[in-house]
C-alpha cells in the first residue's frame, strides 16, 4: 500500500515536470526566494523582539532588569568622586604662638569670618597681638599690655565714666569679636577703635606715669607682669606705627580678643579646622554613596 500511493503521486509532478518544464521553473524559482526571505525574516524576528524588549526596559524603570541587563545598567552611573577638603590656615610665618592663638586664626581664614578684611589676634593669656592681611598671612607680632583685671566681660556704661571712678576689679579687657577703625582718641592721637561704647582701643604704649613701668613690661619675656591697663590694649609704638596702622588704614578690621575664662569656640562660635575637613570629608563621602545607590535603583 504505501508503495503504491509514493508511486501515484509521484507521477502527477513527473507530468507537469516533463509537460510545462519552462512555466515550472520560474514558479520554482519565485517559491525559492520567497521561502528564503520567509528564513530571513524569521531570523530577524528574535533580534526584533530582543530590541523591543531593550526599549521597554527603557521607557518602564519598574520592569526589572536581567542579571546582564543590570550590570550593564549599573556600569553607565556616573558617581562623583568625593574631593578631601583642605583647610585653609593662617600663616604666622615664624612667630611662636599659642595653640589657641593658631586655632582661632586658622578658622577666621578658613571660614572667611574676617570678610575679606585685615585682622588681629589679642591674646590676652600671652599678652600678645599679631596683626594679618586679609588672607590671613602675618603682618606682625608684639608683646601687649591689657587690662588689670582678669576678666571676658566689660563692665556696663564703664565707656562714659572717669579713669579715676574705675575700680581695680573693673579694669578688664573684653574678649569678643570688634569691628575695628583707626581714629584720634580725646588727646588727638591716633588709636585703633577696638570697642567704641567700651572705651576699649589699641594704641601705642603710654608712658606718662613712671611708676607703672609700662615700657619695661612690655619688654620683660614673661606676659606676667602685662596686666596694667584700664583695659585699652598697649603696643610699642613701633609697631603700631609700622603694623597696626598700615594694615587698618583706609578699611576696617576685625580684632579677636580671645578669652581667658571661657572657650574661644562659646565665644566666636568657631572649629577646630582639622575636625571640620574630617566632617566634611565624611559628609561628601556619605552623600556620594547615596547618590551612587539613588542611581542604581533609578536605572
Amino acid at each position: 500500500m504505501t508503495t503504491n500511493k509514493r508511486k501515484i503521486g509521484l507521477r502527477p509532478l513527473a507530468a507537469l515536470r516533463d509537460q510545462h518544464s519552462a512555466s515550472v521553473r520560474p514558479v520554482v524559482a519565485i517559491i525559492g526566494k520567497r521561502l528564503c526571505f520567509g528564513l530571513l525574516a524569521a531570523s530577524l524576528i528574535p533580534c526584533q523582539a530582543d530590541a523591543a524588549d531593550d526599549a521597554a526596559q527603557l521607557s518602564n524603570p519598574s520592569r526589572p532588569l536581567s542579571v546582564h541587563a543590570g550590570a550593564a545598567a549599573s556600569s553607565t552611573i556616573e558617581t562623583q568622586p568625593v574631593v578631601a577638603h583642605h583647610p585653609k590656615r593662617a600663616n604666622f610665618e615664624r612667630e611662636r604662638a599659642s595653640h589657641e592663638a593658631r586655632q582661632v586664626a586658622d578658622w577666621v581664614v578658613d571660614s572667611g569670618d574676617n570678610r575679606s578684611m585685615p585682622f588681629a589676634i589679642v591674646d590676652k593669656k600671652d599678652a600678645k597681638v599679631f596683626v594679618f592681611d586679609a588672607d590671613g598671612r602675618l603682618r606682625g607680632a608684639a608683646p601687649a599690655l591689657l587690662g588689670l583685671a582678669i576678666g571676658d566681660d566689660a563692665v556696663r556704661g564703664i565707656g562714659d565714666r572717669k579713669l579715676s571712678s574705675i575700680r581695680p576689679e573693673e579694669r578688664t579687657t573684653p574678649a569678643g569679636r570688634f569691628v575695628a577703625a583707626l581714629g584720634l582718641n580725646s588727646h588727638g592721637k591716633e588709636i585703633l577703635w577696638v570697642d567704641y561704647d567700651g572705651a576699649v582701643s589699641m594704641h601705642p604704649v603710654i608712658s606718662t606715669n613712671p611708676k607703672e613701668r609700662r615700657l619695661e613690661r612690655l619688654a620683660t619675656p614673661t606676659p606676667l607682669d602685662n596686666r596694667i591697663s584700664y583695659g585699652c590694649i598697649n603696643v610699642p609704638a613701633k609697631f603700631f606705627k609700622s603694623i597696626v596702622h598700615p594694615a587698618f588704614t583706609g578699611t576696617n578690621g576685625i580684632v579677636y580678643v580671645l578669652p581667658e575664662t571661657r572657650s574661644a569656640r562659646e565665644v566666636f562660635a568657631s572649629y577646630d579646622v582639622d575636625e571640620h575637613a574630617r566632617v566634611q570629608s565624611a559628609s561628601q563621602t556619605v552623600a556620594a554613596q547615596v547618590a551612587s545607590h539613588s542611581g542604581a535603583v533609578a536605572h
